[in-house]
């Protein structure tokens, strides 16, 4: 957690720099990016989490934040658009208590040092030396293992669980290709790009046919467990550019 001051920064502000530095006009996305839900106007805590459930909003109100900053946010495309429910109950909380709900989904995956691919590579220790797929959302270079097998224990010991692994374990690794969340349909533009492995978050079956046919290592990591970086990075870049306090609450989950 970062200490910060009690002088705060106005909600506008912060929303015109993330907009600027994650580029959100660049993308074309599934959902708004940027401020969600309008609360506070004054921000001296932020909590970020990955997802806006339930249980982040109420820790986050626990901790006092005026503010979460999430990847996975509210009001995807094509959902459905009544306030019922469980979106009731998160709106509810949030409007109550004057809490803005900030969120990025393809600009934190995308960004060059703040997002989840960068963050995730930093974490595994890859080496980047090119993206691929659509809007370049994909990370390829060089991994610090021989082996299918040695690449998965080593995802296992960083991010705490075991991927799913297609392919031999004792099959070399030459080029990894990342993506971090629901990317397992980049497969296909990863073999492209010259991977002899691919991480991404989940798996769906077609996508274990495609990496045996092609010969190409997949590994299914987890959505949660790959995107918890990215957000964490952009909330200690507010911190520390603003002055403002800032804390990650992990909500544990399997997928």
């Amino acid at each position: 957690m970062s200490e910060g001051t009690d002088t705060g920064v106005h909600r506008d502000e912060l929303a015109r720099h993330m907009a600027i530095t994650l580029d959100i006009n660049r993308f074309r996305d599934y959902c708004p990016n940027g401020l969600q839900v309008e609360g506070r106007e004054q921000i001296k805590t932020v909590v970020t989490g990955v997802t806006a459930s339930l249980a982040l909003l109420e820790a986050a109100l626990d901790a006092q934040a005026d503010m979460v900053l999430v990847h996975h946010g509210y009001f995807w495309r094509g959902e459905d658009p009544r306030v019922i429910g469980p979106r009731q109950r998160r709106l509810k909380l949030l409007l109550t208590h004057g809490i803005n709900l900030f969120a990025y989904h393809l600009p934190l995956d995308a960004h060059p040092e703040l997002g989840n691919n960068a963050q995730l590579s930093r974490q595994l220790g890859f080496v980047p030396d090119g993206r691929f797929g659509e809007q370049d959302l994909g990370w390829i270079g060089s991994a610090p293992a021989a082996t299918v097998g040695e690449l998965a224990a080593h995802v296992e010991r960083v991010l705490g669980r075991a991927p799913v692994v297609i392919g031999d374990a004792a099959q070399a690794v030459r080029r990894v290709a990342w993506c971090t969340g629901a990317a397992q349909g980049s497969l296909e533009a990863a073999i492209a790009a010259g991977a002899t492995a691919y991480l991404s978050g989940e798996i769906s079956e077609p996508t274990v046919h495609l990496a045996r046919e092609a010969g190409v290592a997949y590994l299914g990591c987890g959505h949660h467990a790959t995107e918890r970086y990215g957000v964490q990075a952009l909330g200690e870049h507010l911190a520390q550019q603003f002055g403002i306090r800032h804390r990650f609450i992990d909500i544990p989950n399997p997928v």
